[in-house]
């Protein structure tokens, strides 16, 4: 007895349905693939907190600094909260090492947000996407403010942002700026150099100082006229004010 074949029309109805599930389930499944990046990226964030409470706590409450430089020639040393390069002079050698948040070990893979594909920070920089509070906690070497904050100076932890999503016209970046001068960083100008990047389906994620991590919606623009022509598209500030990331 001989099967009976699929006519034209029901094949086309079968390719239709196809289709159609195809149309549904692409999205759905991009979407799952964006909230698992999120997820990870909150772990990541988490695993700063870490640290930084590890480092606080054996460097008698200061946070580490941001960034600072030192040369003893031939050798010139670029240390920043998340890696730290070594350049040689003389035998033309450079590596990049754990940073100060590490105290000397790290697993350096956190420091790429999955969601993140952009130039790096620094171009000997491994991995890169996110940035460090130094308006008001790293400071920095030749910020009107040199030294870090100290865990007793934050009065309302949390409520004060200590890691995020760093990102602006030009890529990641490391330093977190907060949007109007204050003591801190009088003498920056380039706001929009630090800007916190709304990558994860148009928010981002920060860390705080009491530990937690949270996915942020809200985008704010508002600093200094002259610079706010210059922020990217999808990247922006915590807060309208420098209340996300002020100490008090």
């Amino acid at each position: 007895m001989l099967k009976r074949a699929f006519t034209l029309i029901e094949l086309l109805v079968v390719i239709s349905v196809i289709s159609l599930l195809m149309a549904v389930l692409v999205p759905v499944l991009a979407m799952a693939r964006q909230h698992g990046k999120t997820v990870l990226c909150l772990s990541n964030l988490r695993q700063f907190t870490i640290a930084a409470d590890m480092y606080t706590g054996g460097n008698d409450g200061y946070y580490p600094i941001a960034y600072m430089y030192k040369a003893d020639h031939p050798v010139v040393i670029s240390y920043a909260w998340d890696f730290t390069t070594v350049k040689d002079w003389d035998k033309n050698e450079e590596k990049v090492i754990p940073g100060l948040l590490w105290q000397g070990g790290t697993i350096e893979r956190i420091h790429q947000c999955p969601s993140f594909k952009g130039a790096h920070n620094w171009l000997k920089d491994p991995y890169t996407g996110y940035n460090y509070n130094t308006s008001y906690i790293g400071h920095g070497q030749q910020e009107s403010i040199e030294t870090p904050a100290k865990t007793d100076q934050v009065q309302r932890p949390g409520n004060c942002v200590l890691f995020g999503d760093g990102g602006y016209h030009l890529g990641a970046n490391k330093f977190m700026r907060a949007p109007w001068p204050n003591p801190g960083d009088m003498n920056f100008n380039e706001r929009y150099a630090g800007t916190q990047d709304y990558r994860h389906l148009d928010a981002t994620n920060a860390a705080y100082c009491d530990g937690s991590v949270k996915t942020v919606r809200k985008l704010y623009t508002e600093t200094d006229k002259w610079i706010k022509d210059k922020i990217a598209e999808g990247t922006g500030f915590l807060s309208p004010d420098n209340s996300a990331y002020d100490l008090k």
